[in-house]
């Protein structure tokens, strides 16, 4: 008996965001229940937010300024250099590090995560550079052109009714769901994908993200 074929699920992340990781960790969940395949990508807070950046809260200005760029532009060096397979568990390492070890989101943060999953640590000079601002802002744009302005991260893009892929901004929840209940979201996600004219829907957050 031949394994199933495999559903591809391609997700968009910034590792700085806290609702990213917990639909990442939701999507891993989902490949051990459900025939699946994760394909990652980066797309960036600093880009998307680079046009409105006076209009957001002090607090927020000067990250989005940079230290927002410094995590995503070693993601896309890396998968430049190494090849996309190594987004995953570099999202993975860098996730752990700023949402539950709660470290600094520092160049040493930086290069423990490159070290534990086997990359060069030089790779976190990229932090400071612009010189794969081009190829991050394609990758970045690649997601957006798929789910349409107004979104934030995670971008999901799965098959739609037709095959084609339809993408969607979340889903945004809390806790990551385990087992079954990972599997029943994603079969859901898929039933709303097949769904021509579904676009969204939505309620307002009354807690933030549990992370375990």
């Amino acid at each position: 008996m031949t394994a199933p074929e495999k559903t591809v699920a391609d997700f968009w992340f910034d590792p700085l965001c806290p609702w990213a990781w917990m639909t990442s960790r939701w999507m891993l969940e989902v490949e051990k229940v459900r025939p699946v395949e994760v394909r990652w990508h980066v797309m960036s807070l600093a880009v998307l937010n680079e046009d409105r950046i006076d209009e957001m809260p002090e607090e927020f200005r000067e990250v989005m300024r940079t230290e927002a760029w410094h995590p995503v532009r070693v993601c896309i060096a890396a998968e430049l250099k190494h090849g996309p397979d190594v987004l995953g568990p570099l999202y993975t390492a860098l996730g752990e590090r700023f949402h539950l070890q709660g470290l600094p989101r520092d160049r040493a943060t930086i290069e423990a995560a490159l070290a534990e999953v086997g990359l060069p640590v030089e790779l976190a000079d990229a932090a400071y550079s612009d010189a794969f601002d081009a190829e991050l802002r394609a990758s970045h744009q690649e997601g957006i052109d798929k789910v349409g302005q107004d979104v934030g991260t995670p971008v999901i893009a799965v098959p739609g009714a037709d095959g084609e892929q339809i993408a969607f901004f979340g889903p945004v929840v809390t806790p990551a769901p385990k087992g079954e209940a990972a599997a029943r979201l994603w079969d859901g996600t898929l039933l709303v994908a097949s769904t021509p004219g579904f676009y969204e829907i939505k309620r307002t957050r009354t807690q933030g993200p549990i992370f375990d």
